[in-house]
């Protein structure tokens, strides 16, 4: 199964690097430079994680993850952020702590930590 990503980030930049750097590491990627732009792809496509920058222009992050909650409960959020102080105690818009990585960030951490979220939906074998 291969996981699908929304990335929301206003910083093309940025955007484009997670873009292709999620791609090659064997993820669906669509992108958007805003929270208002992702919404009509939560509400039409079926996304198994949100990865949404906090501070964007016209939709943040944190309301983008609250719409994500209400249109697509089953979609995962992780935030990514510039902004050190911003608190770890932020929830993710179903009242759960939000994971969260602090730019600058390594790809190979934003990676374990996609690969860490779904862990838990692989059935273990027991014999």
């Amino acid at each position: 199964m291969t996981i699908r990503i929304l990335l929301a980030e206003d910083d093309a930049a940025m955007r484009h690097y997670l873009t292709r750097a999620l791609q090659q590491a064997g993820y669906e990627v669509d992108a958007v430079d805003r929270g208002t732009a992702a919404v009509p792809l939560l509400q039409d496509g079926e996304y198994d994680l949100l990865l949404s920058d906090i501070v964007m222009p016209e939709m943040d992050g944190i309301e983008l993850a609250q719409r994500c909650a209400q249109i697509s409960p089953l979609t995962r959020v992780m935030f990514i952020t510039g902004f050190a102080a911003v608190s770890l105690a932020m929830q993710d818009g179903r009242g759960q702590p939000a994971r969260m990585l602090s730019k600058p960030f390594h790809l190979k951490a934003l990676v374990t930590e996609i690969e860490r979220l779904f862990a838990q939906d692989v059935p273990s074998l027991s014999y």
